[in-house]
């Protein structure tokens, strides 16, 4: 995977450094495998709520977002393991590396009673949104014991990290396959085996990322992990360590927050026009996520590819392949939108069979959606494959301060604009363009292109190369 210097998905030719784009294939392949899996969990979800009512995927829909803003918000030290193992394993420190790995899992469990306040504060976080009062019981069953599992989560991200950023990828994969497979019984088991119904899918998730965190554990335990990187040594927890891993995580999970709050906001606007419009959009991103998961795989290659390459002293080797890592999200994500857009009649009705009149609205709507949905896959490979480049250089600031102005500044009040009429938005004064779904979708499609191109331009501009972590980092 290295050459002889400790460059990444590097070979030579003729004497001279090139991009090994098949070292780059087997090492994403396995991440977008992996993340493909969570698209298969998603939808998953998805189905096994759809079989309730669509009442439920309107609540789960209202919720998925909030619920994921505040898990990645929380979350972003287990984002920022990636990068310390991936320089520390780069400069051939692999004590450090498993070390950033134990302070991840510290930080995780640290975050727990904060997820306690959340799970009881649900009616108070969905209260501005105005749900209907059938929508809102179903989101807040939900949302609870999500927010008392979601720490399970973090934990299994920090540790998924360290084997990421060593180049274990296999075992990132193995631990995604085993929490997607202990998802559906638990699922089954849970809300129609006990008959829990919303709250037993959140608890079947919660079960199922518990198998996956014991499995991750059990690996970063074993033999050969303890010889190699002291794993079994390295598990006191070092603040200083924690908080350099904050300076550099927060801003991920802000930025990350920041975007999943926006679409958030954008699916409660939509729920508020209607079951139907809001069904659609919950199924419709559920399918997008076929596309932006793996190419989130693949971003995640440059991550450690950036890192390892800094961490051998090499930043103009950072740069290359950072490039290429870029290039084959493009390409992947713009194969994908083609793809979204030939099968979606078949596999909307999939998600949402054609039972009553509701139903097929929401079939309707969907279809009506696609276009906008695809349209925009491109530009999120841009913004997926930079943003994991700078988080593989330690450069997260000011991309978080990026997506947090362009999501509220522009994205927001422009989703508000499109999807309410007038007389129904939240905010006085807005224009109202009263075009419901599709406005929603049309809003969220300039966003991405806007957010891609300037994720973009801030890599080019080559200001990561000035950065440096902490020393001991």
């Amino acid at each position: 995977m290295t050459d002889a210097s400790g460059r990444p998905a590097c070979r030579l030719r003729h004497g001279r450094p090139h991009v090994d784009w098949r070292a780059i294939a087997r090492f994403a392949a396995p991440l977008m495998a992996t993340n493909a899996i969570q698209a298969l969990l998603n939808l998953t979800d998805t189905w096994f709520i759809g079989r309730l009512s669509t009442d439920a995927l309107a609540a789960m829909g209202a919720i998925y977002w909030v619920m994921t803003c505040a898990i990645l918000v929380l979350g972003g030290v287990g984002f920022a393991v990636q990068t310390f193992v991936a320089q520390a394993f780069g400069s051939r420190r692999r004590a450090r590396a498993s070390q950033a790995a134990w302070c991840g899992l510290w930080s995780a469990l640290a975050t727990w009673p904060v997820f306690l306040l959340l799970a009881w504060a649900g009616p108070s976080v969905l209260a501005p949104f105005h749900l209907t009062p059938a929508i809102e019981r179903l989101a807040l069953e939900y949302w609870e014991p999500r927010m008392w599992g979601a720490p399970l989560g973090l934990a299994t991200w920090a540790l998924t990290g360290f084997f990421t950023g060593v180049g274990a990828t296999r075992t990132t994969f193995a631990v995604a396959g085993v929490t997607v497979i202990a998802n559906v019984p638990a699922n089954e088991y849970f809300m129609f085996g006990l008959d829990l119904g919303m709250a037993g899918a959140a608890w079947g998730t919660n079960a199922a990322q518990l198998a996956g965190l014991l499995l991750a554990l059990a690996v970063l335990l074993s033999p050969g992990h303890r010889r190699e990187f002291r794993a079994h040594l390295t598990w006191r927890p070092d603040f200083g360590q924690i908080l350099r891993q904050l300076r550099i995580g927060l801003p991920v999970g802000v930025m990350y927050g920041a975007d999943v709050l926006g679409v958030a906001l954008f699916q409660l606007m939509i729920a508020q026009t209607g079951n139907s419009a809001a069904a659609a959009t919950q199924v419709v991103i559920m399918l997008t996520s076929l596309a932006y998961l793996p190419a989130i795989g693949i971003a995640s290659a440059g991550t450690t590819f950036v890192g390892q390459s800094i961490g051998a002293g090499d930043r103009e080797w950072a740069r290359h392949v950072g490039n290429a890592v870029i290039a084959i999200c493009l390409g992947f994500m713009a194969c994908m939108a083609m793809l979204i857009l030939a099968g979606g009649r078949w596999l909307l009705p999939v998600f949402v069979p054609p039972i009553d009149a509701a139903a097929r609205e929401a079939v309707a709507v969907g279809l009506l959606v696609l276009w906008p949905a695809a349209a925009y896959q491109a530009f999120d490979g841009l913004y997926f494959g930079s943003a994991s480049a700078l988080r593989g250089a330690g450069d997260t600031r000011v991309p978080a301060i990026t997506a947090l102005l362009l999501s509220w500044f522009f994205f927001v009040p422009l989703a508000h604009t499109l999807v309410f009429a007038r007389g129904q938005g939240w905010i006085d004064g807005l224009p109202q363009a009263g075009l419901g779904a599709l406005g929603g979708w049309l809003a969220l499609m300039s966003y991405a292109m806007l957010l891609g191109l300037v994720m973009l331009a801030r890599w080019r501009s080559g200001r990561w190369r000035a950065l440096t972590l902490a020393p001991g980092s």
